[in-house]
C-alpha cells in the first residue's frame, strides 16, 4: 500500500503481488475548513479500527461522521473571531474603550469576510477586504482623537490594526508548514507556505490601502514609539485564554480541546514570560514558549483523539507578532520612497518574520520530542495493565 499526502490531495495505491496494475484512488481537498470535531470523531474510529473494529461497521461509522455539520452556528464563529481580536488586544493592555472599539473593527472584518465566504470570493481578496475594514475603523479613530473628539482622545488606534491582523493570521498554518518541512514532505510545505505568504500579502495589501486612503483624505495615524509590548500579567493571561477559546471555538472544537487550548495558552505564555526575565531574544522566548505547549500538547492530545497541532495552534497565536507587522507597514508609509527608507521601514516586517519562525520551530521541536516520551509511557501503561491481569 502506497499513500502519498500532498497540500490538497490523497493518493492510495495497492498493488496485489502478481496483478499487472494497481489500484489507485485520488481524492482532492476542494476546500480547507478545519472541523476539529470531526477530526477528533476520525482519530477515535481509527483507534477503534486498530482495536478490531469489522470493515462494515467502520464503513458505517465513517459515513455517519462525514454527515456531522460544523458544530456552531455561523453568527457564533463570527463572534468568536471579534473576541479573539479582544483578546489580542487585552493581553496588550488595552483600556476599555480601545477593547470596545476593537470588538467592533473585527466584528466588522469578521462579517465581512464571511459574506465574500458565501459568495466564493478568494480568501486572498477576502484578506485584502477584512485588513482594510479593520484599518479603516482605525484611522477613524486616529481621526476623531485628533479632533479633541471624547472618548477618542490619546488612545491607540494602532492596538486595533494589531489586533486585526492576528485575527486573520490565525488561521494560516504556519506550525504545518514547518512541520512539513522538517519532516521532508517539500511540495506539500511548498504549498503551505504559498498559501500562507498570499494570504498575509492579502491582509497588507488591505493595510495599506486603508492606510493611504486615509492619507489621501487628510486623516493620517502616527507612528508608534514602540511595539506595544504586553500589558500586566493577569491581563495578559486573560487575554492569552480568550484567544486560544476563540481559536478553538471557530476551528469547531468541543469543550475538551477547548480546555486544553486554554491551559496550553497558559503554558506558553508562561514560558515566554519566563524567558523574557532572563533577557532572552523575544524570538527565542517565542520559541521557548511554543516549544513547552507543543510538548504538553503531544502528551495530552492522544488521550482526546485529535493531532497536538490542533491544540498547539490554539495556544501559540497569542505570541503572533500582529503590533510588530503594523508597526513595520506603518514605517513603510511614513518613509521617504527610497530605497534606504524601505529596507529601514522593513527592520519590523524582519522581526515579525524571525519570531513566526521562532513560533513554528519551537512548537516543531515540542512535537519531535514529545512524542517518544507519549510512546514511552503509553508503553508502561499497557505493561502494567497486562501485569495486573
Amino acid at each position: 500500500m502506497q499513500v502519498d499526502v500532498t497540500y490538497n490531495s490523497i493518493t492510495v495505491s495497492f498493488h496485489l503481488s502478481g496483478e499487472a496494475w494497481p489500484e489507485t484512488l485520488v481524492r482532492v481537498v476542494r476546500v480547507a475548513a478545519p472541523d476539529h470535531a470531526k477530526l477528533q470523531r476520525m482519530q477515535a474510529l481509527v483507534s477503534d479500527i486498530r482495536g478490531g473494529m469489522d470493515l462494515a461497521s467502520a464503513r458505517t461509522a465513517f459515513r455517519v461522521i462525514r454527515r456531522m455539520p460544523f458544530r456552531y452556528q455561523q453568527s457564533v464563529v463570527v463572534v468568536a473571531r471579534a473576541l479573539l481580536a479582544v483578546g489580542v488586544s487585552i493581553l496588550l493592555g488595552a483600556s476599555p474603550i480601545i477593547v470596545g472599539l476593537t470588538f467592533i473593527a473585527a466584528l466588522c472584518a469578521a462579517i465581512t469576510q464571511a459574506a465574500l465566504a458565501r459568495l466564493r470570493v478568494p480568501l486572498f481578496f477576502s484578506q485584502i477586504a477584512g485588513g482594510f475594514v479593520t484599518t479603516v475603523v482605525a484611522v477613524a479613530v486616529s481621526a476623531l482623537g485628533a479632533a479633541g473628539i471624547e472618548p477618542f482622545v490619546g488612545i491607540r488606534p494602532s492596538i486595533i490594526v494589531a489586533s486585526g491582523i492576528v485575527l486573520m493570521l490565525a488561521g494560516l498554518t504556519v506550525v504545518g508548514a514547518a512541520q512539513d518541512a522538517i519532516d521532508g514532505f517539500a511540495l506539500t510545505a511548498g504549498g503551505r507556505i504559498l498559501d500562507l505568504t498570499m494570504q498575509t500579502l492579502g491582509v497588507v495589501i488591505g493595510i495599506l490601502v486603508g492606510l493611504e486612503l486615509g492619507t489621501v483624505l487628510g486623516f493620517t495615524m502616527e507612528l508608534p514609539v514602540d511595539p506595544a509590548p504586553f500589558g500586566p500579567l493577569p491581563g495578559v493571561f486573560a487575554g492569552a485564554a480568550i484567544i486560544a477559546v476563540a481559536v478553538a471555538v471557530f476551528n469547531g472544537a468541543g469543550s475538551g480541546i477547548i480546555l486544553v487550548s486554554a491551559l496550553l495558552s497558559a503554558i506558553t505564555i508562561g514560558g515566554y514570560t519566563l524567558a523574557s526575565a532572563l533577557n532572552l531574544h523575544p524570538a527565542a522566548a517565542s520559541a521557548l514558549g511554543a516549544l513547552l505547549a507543543s510538548f504538553i500538547g503531544v502528551l495530552i492530545a492522544h488521550n482526546l483523539h485529535v493531532p497536538s497541532v490542533a491544540v498547539t495552534t490554539a495556544a501559540i497565536v497569542p505570541l503572533v507578532p500582529g503590533v510588530a507587522v503594523f508597526q513595520g507597514l506603518l514605517e513603510m508609509v511614513h518613509s521617504g520612497g527610497g530605497a534606504a527608507d524601505v529596507i529601514d521601514a522593513g527592520s519590523s516586517l524582519s522581526y515579525a518574520a524571525v519570531i513566526g519562525v521562532g513560533l513554528a520551530s519551537g512548537a516543531s521541536l515540542g512535537l519531535y520530542l514529545g512524542t517518544p516520551v507519549r510512546a514511552t509511557v503509553e508503553g508502561v501503561t499497557r505493561a502494567r495493565s497486562r501485569a495486573r491481569r
